[in-house]
């Protein structure tokens, strides 16, 4: 490990980031180094920014991977350089607003009755009911379950823990989950035979291997939504909504910062589109005589 490597490791430990954030800034920082054939500390601002134009024009990258590449180059050249360069706020992706998939309750259903492995299918049926994360629903760890309480205590992004209620059948369904492996450490830890190197054994499932049971159960259901495991959490603020449940309430079980972020399942949800129908044609009353 390179000196500057080791420096910026440190940098985003200082700053609280999650390891799997640590990686995916470091990678961009190496790949900025691998594009050059340069340490990163030679390059010029206006390296960076024809980078940058490479990355727009030439390999048409998604906007989620141009916002982290910007987002790890950025933190390396300011915070672990000290260099302010303005080339950070003209490479920022255009904003596209673009709405969630939302699974029905039924497509939800059918999609966890093709998982085979327990241990995903209830990862997943966990992510569901409690609008976790991923990386929260398979790092959940034995003493965040207040069964007592029938509350989860999640640990958010970037530190920021919430809790949030569990279903009875769900609370049930987890302590039977328990009893099968009784780890002392993690709800849904690495099965046996993913064991790595010592130690390993006292390890969580990975969000890879519980997002590759989700994709290949939805693939075998026939469901043409393009959904993805935050799908499930997008349903479960849906659901909510449409039983009636407060946004604002349904914001604190996200962990959502702002109430515009929780807002958007507004415009997502049957149930209210139709509830508004008559209220809606009752703005015509006594106006067409």
């Amino acid at each position: 490990m390179t000196a500057l490597r080791a420096r910026m490791l440190e940098d985003l430990q200082l700053r609280g980031f999650a390891p799997s954030t640590r990686e995916h800034y470091v990678t961009a920082v190496r790949q900025l180094a691998d594009h050059y054939r340069r340490s990163p500390d030679q390059l010029t601002e206006d390296d960076v920014r024809q980078y940058f134009l490479h990355l727009t024009c030439v390999k048409k990258v998604a906007r989620p991977t141009a916002t982290t590449a910007l987002a790890g180059i950025r933190f390396f050249y300011e915070r672990t350089l000290g260099r302010e360069w303005k080339v950070f706020d003209l490479a920022r992706p255009p904003y596209r607003k673009k709405l969630p998939v939302i699974l029905a309750r039924e497509e939800i259903r059918r999609i966890l009755q093709e998982v085979r492995n327990d241990a995903y299918r209830i990862c997943l049926t966990t992510i569901y009911v409690c609008g976790l994360r991923l990386s929260e629903g398979a790092h959940i760890q034995v003493p965040d379950v207040d069964g007592q309480r029938r509350m989860l205590h999640v640990h958010g992004k970037r530190g920021k823990d919430r809790y949030v209620p569990i279903p009875e059948a769900a609370l049930d369904m987890l302590r039977a989950h328990w009893r099968t492996h009784r780890s002392p450490d993690w709800l849904f830890p690495a099965p046996p035979h993913d064991a790595g190197g010592p130690g390993d054994e006292h390890r969580p499932l990975t969000r890879t291997t519980v997002w590759r049971s989700f994709k290949a159960a939805i693939e075998k259901t026939g469901i043409r939504k393009k959904a993805c495991v935050h799908a499930l959490r997008h349903s479960y603020a849906t659901h909510l909504l449409e039983e009636g449940v407060s946004i604002r309430l349904i914001q604190v079980y996200l962990g959502h910062r702002s109430l515009r972020t929780t807002a958007i399942y507004t415009h997502l949800t049957e149930k209210i589109r139709q509830a508004a129908v008559r209220p809606i044609d009752g703005l015509m009353d006594g106006l067409g005589d």
